[in-house]
């Protein structure tokens, strides 16, 4: 698994800053195909890696990484340790986690601690360069797979609930289709932050956008919507 740390920033203002990233896992030959995948964006930059989690908080201070990309089952010290550490003294940049793992236990554990995103090794060659950019922009980040199934534990035997697979629309993207929903299903904010395992902020930012998008003026118009489209029962 492995975890990507966020921090800008080239010395010359003439140069395209590089988002700089560092590699943390115990295959070397996973290790090196994440390497070739970043390398093909160019404001990409993999500055280190490592093969267990021994020294990684200083590692990544040294080579001043943005990104950190960690398995949790390193050798020596695992990542869940990893970050523990990375929490008590202070994050230098941001993780995002790939993993073999798509337990929900773990997975809000890691966010909990302070990851801003989780990724499976499945899906890692179709999201990885996606879920870095994300990152980097202060957002939480969840492959589709994860996120689907978190959703859906969420809802899941809801009576009001039509249409737990969403497809996002030429106005709307699946996750703030999900905001949707769990607003009209009556959740806060607070609430739907801490099912999704994301910010209130998150959530406060999907849920604006969503208003600019549809003109809504408030809650009501969400439900509306929902209703209209089909996502929730009346």
């Amino acid at each position: 698994m492995l975890f990507i740390f966020y921090k800008f920033g080239s010395k010359n203002p003439n140069m395209l800053n590089k988002i700089r990233i560092h590699l943390a896992d115990d295959h070397q030959i996973l290790i090196d195909g994440i390497r070739t995948l970043l390398h093909t964006n160019p404001i990409f930059e993999v500055v280190g890696f490592s093969i267990n989690g021994t020294n990684l908080y200083d590692e990544v201070l040294r080579n001043k990484s943005d990104i950190l990309i960690l398995d949790i089952n390193m050798p020596e010290k695992d990542g869940i340790e990893v970050i523990k550490e990375f929490a008590k003294k202070g994050f230098p940049c941001k993780i995002i986690i790939l993993s073999s793992h798509d337990d929900l236990r773990i997975i809000k554990e890691v966010m909990k601690l302070g990851s801003s995103g989780y990724l499976t090794k499945k899906c890692a060659g179709e999201n990885i360069i996606e879920a870095v950019l994300a990152v980097t922009n202060g957002e939480e980040y969840f492959c589709k797979a994860v996120r689907e199934k978190i959703f859906s534990t969420v809802t899941k035997d809801n009576p009001k609930l039509i249409k737990p697979e969403l497809k996002g629309n030429l106005l709307l993207t699946e996750r703030e289709l999900e905001i949707i929903i769990l607003i009209s299903l009556e959740l806060s904010g607070k609430e739907i932050s801490d099912q999704l395992f994301i910010s209130v902020n998150t959530v406060e930012t999907h849920r604006k956008n969503i208003m600019k998008k549809l003109d809504a003026k408030n809650s009501i118009s969400l439900v509306k919507y929902a209703i209209k489209h089909k996502l929730i029962k009346s």
